[in-house]
């Protein structure tokens, strides 16, 4: 008599714990893991009651959300201002260095710049601030009045 073979399941051997195992990503190897880690202790155990002093001294705004329309348009009008001095002395710079190529010195004042053509005209200040020309260094600057 034969077994009956359908009513048997068939055994399957126990794979390795190898292929088990799960793979993780290039990106979470031990090295990305480990510096990620030690950068999130770092930040974290940092003195952060230093950063808060400097914050608050530096930023003049109450922190109130009432103010906070005006303090939002203080910080645009300073930084327009901090663009326009560094975009007004940068052109400036460029063209007293443009006279001093080609004439061997310093223009004498700012106007010598336009009267040569090196440039148009002579950048408005930002409100409250006055343009300031050495002619001996060559070196514009921009003080408030």
């Amino acid at each position: 008599m034969k077994p009956q073979r359908a009513n048997m399941k068939a055994v399957t051997t126990v794979e390795p714990l190898k292929s088990l195992r799960v793979r993780w990503p290039s990106l979470f190897n031990a090295s990305t893991i480990l510096t990620v880690l030690t950068t999130v202790i770092l930040v974290g155990c940092s003195d952060s009651s230093q950063t808060a002093t400097t914050a608050s001294t530096t930023n003049a705004s109450s922190g109130s959300p009432v103010t906070a329309p005006v303090d939002y348009l203080n910080a645009i009008a300073k930084g327009k201002q901090s663009a326009e001095k560094t975009i007004d002395t940068t052109s400036l710079d460029k063209a007293i260095q443009m006279f001093g190529v080609d004439k061997g010195r310093n223009p004498k004042d700012l106007n010598e710049l336009v009267q040569q053509k090196y440039i148009p005209r002579i950048p408005d200040a930002p409100y409250g601030t006055k343009l300031v020309y050495d002619a001996n260094s060559g070196t514009v600057t921009v003080q408030k009045q």
